[in-house]
């Protein structure tokens, strides 16, 4: 029997088949700017799947977010992040997978490529860092991350990237000059910047390309 789809949004290529994606949302929950970057997957080729760690719960107020953010637990997340891996495994047919999140997303796919370390092959960090064991991971990294970032230090992505390099990741952190956290979503236009959020399309599927050919 197949597996029940997980709460979130899938996105099927035109083909109905492609390299499986798995998106982590960031601390505003699954919107329709995560819902849109899933299409742009699908798009290119890719079989996505955007978890809903929130299970509908979705904000675009900063306090609001940050409560969401706070209130959802290790021990909540970790179960849905894998089922929504296991999901994405049975109906691509494939061994493993891609993980992308965005900031807060970013930390749980740092902690998946450590957890589950043969069903991860490839991580992409949007302006994320996170913690895991670091002695398992056995994936290749893409991050961006901004220049100017008051969420996330420099010194935070410094150190991951050291962790991982140490453990032989291939890792590739790209810096946005002059960018803000979120720059590359554009329902928060104070800080997005189309141009800075192309580069790090092209970026991105380049490694996924690169990753599963």
């Amino acid at each position: 029997m197949a597996l029940e789809q997980p709460d979130g949004y899938l996105a099927t290529p035109a083909s109905g088949s492609g390299q499986p994606v798995l998106v982590l949302h960031p601390w505003w929950g699954l919107n329709d700017t995560i819902k849109a970057f899933t299409d742009q997957l699908a798009a290119a080729g890719f079989l996505a799947f955007a978890a809903d760690l929130y299970h509908g719960q979705v904000t675009d107020q900063i306090p609001e977010a940050e409560k969401l953010a706070n209130g959802l637990t290790d021990e909540q997340a970790h179960p849905d992040i894998a089922a929504a891996v296991a999901y994405l495994k049975e109906k691509s047919g494939e061994d493993s997978i891609a993980v992308i999140g965005f900031s807060l997303g970013g930390s749980f796919a740092v902690h998946l490529s450590g957890s589950q370390p043969d069903d991860v092959h490839s991580v992409v960090l949007y302006y994320g860092v996170g913690e895991g064991d670091f002695s398992q991971i056995k994936a290749d990294f893409l991050g961006h991350f901004a220049e100017n970032d008051q969420y996330e230090e420099r010194k935070w992505v410094d150190w991951l990237e050291g962790e991982l390099k140490k453990v032989g990741c291939s890792v590739t952190f790209h810096f946005y000059e002059g960018m803000q956290h979120w720059f590359v979503e554009p329902d928060r236009p104070d800080v997005y910047d189309a141009d800075a959020t192309n580069l790090a399309w092209e970026r991105t599927v380049a490694f996924l390309n690169r990753s599963t050919g």
